[in-house]
C-alpha cells in the first residue's frame, strides 16, 4: 500500500468516524438537517458516515472493504454537495464535502 493511499485512508476514516458520530448526537447537525429538509435521514447519514469511516480503517487490511467504503463515502459526499447546492449554501460550506468526496474517489482509484 502506498503512503498516499494510507494517509488518505487514515484521514478520511478518522474524519468520518467523528462526523458520523456528531451527525447522530449533535444538536447543531439536527438543526442543519432540518434546514436541509432531511430531518428523517440524519441518523441514517450519521450511521453511514460512521460505518464508512470504520470500513476505511478496517479496509487497510481488507482491500475489498476499502474500495466499497471509499466508493460509498464518495457517493454520500456527492449527494451532500447536491443538498448544499439546493439550499444555496456558500461555497466555503461546500468545500469539506468536496474535499472528502475527492479523497474517497482517489482512494477508490488508488486501491482498485
Amino acid at each position: 500500500m502506498g503512503d498516499l493511499l494510507f494517509f488518505f485512508t487514515i484521514i478520511s476514516g478518522v474524519s468520518f468516524l467523528i462526523y458520523g458520530g456528531l451527525c447522530i448526537v449533535s444538536d447543531h447537525m439536527k438543526t442543519e438537517f432540518e434546514r436541509y429538509g432531511l430531518t428523517r435521514f440524519r441518523r441514517l447519514v450519521g450511521a453511514l458516515e460512521f460505518l464508512g469511516g470504520g470500513g476505511l480503517l478496517v479496509g487497510l487490511f481488507l482491500p475489498g472493504l476499502l474500495i466499497f467504503s471509499a466508493f460509498g463515502l464518495a457517493l454520500l459526499m456527492a449527494l451532500g454537495i447536491g443538498v448544499r447546492l439546493r439550499v444555496k449554501d456558500r461555497w466555503i460550506e461546500i468545500v469539506p464535502a468536496a474535499v472528502l468526496g475527492f479523497i474517497n474517489a482517489a482512494i477508490v482509484g488508488m486501491a482498485w
